[in-house]
């Protein structure tokens, strides 16, 4: 990671809830969970969990309860989501809410969505190529 995209160290305990959707499909919830398995590697957040809109489990609301009960004194809410639409807008933000008001000695802050970010071009281009060179001339996707 380069060092100017990396936090410093936080001076009170600091936990990373990711959040995505959620799914029905528990392969699609699995690569959440891949990427919190990175940032807790990563080491720079001493606490890292994950949660969910709907459709799995924990909710956003639960997952912060656990940061907290973890010990966190900061909750980064991190959406694991493209755009800022309804869900990042007002769903996220209302989890929060909820969390600030029945924990106001811990600050939760929610973090923009992944989409706006200038590496996304990069990851688009490196799927575009892999699809180009795929063997037999299609995306090599396997469906969820």
């Amino acid at each position: 990671m380069p060092a100017s995209t990396t936090p410093a160290p936080a001076t009170q305990p600091t936990a990373l809830l990711v959040i995505a959707h959620g799914s029905r499909r528990p392969e699609a919830n699995a690569d959440l969970e891949a990427i919190a398995a990175r940032l807790r590697e990563a080491g720079i957040y001493p606490l890292v969990r994950t949660a969910y809109l709907e459709l799995a489990e924990p909710d956003i609301v639960s997952g912060g309860v656990q940061c907290v009960a973890d010990g966190a004194k900061a909750v980064i809410l991190l959406p694991y989501f493209l755009s800022p639409g309804v869900h990042v807008r007002e769903d996220l933000a209302a989890a929060r809410d909820e969390l600030a008001a029945r924990f106001p000695a811990v600050a939760f802050r929610l973090a923009e969505p992944i989409g706006g970010h200038p590496l996304l071009t990069q990851i688009l281009f490196d799927r575009a190529a892999a699809a180009t060179t795929a063997d037999d001339g299609a995306a090599a996707v396997t469906p969820r």
